[in-house]
């Protein structure tokens, strides 16, 4: 069980903070406000997206990713994908020839020492392949979705006494896009002792995204995962894995939480006995194609180090230190 200082007096149900008293006002004036923060084509995008079934694409991509065809047909998609993408096949563990469909190679392992795992216990690491998005502290209980542009970190976690635990702590955003290595891995050793799921929209994470859907980590579908690392006043780090558009699904490698299912309700789990101990850099989940993951460090446990945004990093990268290493 997590710290009964931070958390054992909190219920365990999911709480949404509410957004407005009109749904549909609310949205006709997201969509203009936001609207004009992007260019002629930007804005024509942006109206189709309102329109479009997000969710059920979604699942209809994941359907599409997942078909076995006959062997020479399955080589050549996949062969065409990782040409189109920039995928650096000389990486990949398995051959080609063993996946039997474009969602198996999307998801595919790499090698053993592809990776290095740098640093040591003192060091906080990059639990995913991708692009630095913004990172920085977490200010008034909010963070950066793009410059200039906050928003709630309680709407993200879904619970706002939870989200106090992180006030002055940092918060770093890590893009992964379809040539990547799909898989993340920890970035300080840990249990992870609890999982929040929470079902949501499935906008796409890219710069019409971004710059024109305000809360869109918080409203997207995610899950957040309370690493317990034992140190840091029992308070854990948490990483937010965010699905997208075109993302099939979420897929954990310790539970059985499938996301993007149709028709979910939230969902918290205590995992007790079940909670999964994990080194530093160790493997917890992956992705049905790409998206972004947000991790948060509470006050005084680890120091994040931003880089620019876009700025490659790899897994297992030092992305921070504890304050007094």
């Amino acid at each position: 069980m997590t710290d009964s200082r931070a958390h054992g007096n909190r219920s365990s149900g999911v709480s949404t903070p509410r957004v407005g008293a009109h749904p549909q006002a609310n949205a006709k004036l997201e969509t203009a406000a936001n609207a004009s923060r992007l260019s002629g084509l930007g804005r024509l995008l942006l109206g189709l997206l309102y329109l479009l079934p997000k969710n059920g694409l979604s699942r209809f991509a994941g359907r599409v990713a997942s078909l076995r065809l006959p062997g020479p047909i399955q080589r050549l998609e996949i062969l065409l994908f990782a040409r189109l993408a920039g995928v650096d096949l000389s990486e990949a563990r398995d051959p080609i020839e063993s996946h039997d469909c474009l969602q198996s190679f999307f998801a595919r392992s790499l090698l053993d020492d592809a990776r290095k795992i740098d640093g040591d216990d003192q060091s906080l690491v990059a639990p995913c392949d991708g692009a630095w998005g913004e990172a920085g502290r977490v200010e008034v209980g909010t963070l950066v979705q793009v410059k200039g542009r906050r928003y709630s970190l309680a709407e993200l976690l879904g619970d706002s006494d939870r989200a106090g635990d992180y006030e002055g702590g940092f918060f770093a955003t890590f893009y992964l896009s379809p040539r990547d290595y799909h898989r993340f891995h920890t970035p300080a050793a840990g249990c992870i002792r609890r999982i929040d799921y929470h079902p949501g929209s499935l906008w796409p994470v890219n710069a019409i995204g971004l710059k024109g859907i305000d809360r869109l980590f918080a409203r997207n579908e995610r899950i957040c995962a309370y690493l317990d690392t034992g140190e840091g006043d029992g308070i854990p780090l948490v990483l937010v894995p965010v699905g997208a558009m075109m993302v099939g699904s979420i897929r954990l490698n310790f539970d059985d939480l499938t996301t993007n299912d149709g028709g979910q309700r939230p969902e918290c789990k205590e995992l007790g006995d079940r909670a999964p101990r994990l080194a530093r850099g160790e493997e917890w989940g992956h992705f049905e194609f790409g998206s972004t993951i947000v991790l948060l460090t509470p006050p005084g446990l680890y120091h994040i180090e931003p880089r620019p945004v876009g700025e490659p990093v790899r897994l297992g990268q030092i992305i921070g230190r504890r304050p007094d290493a």
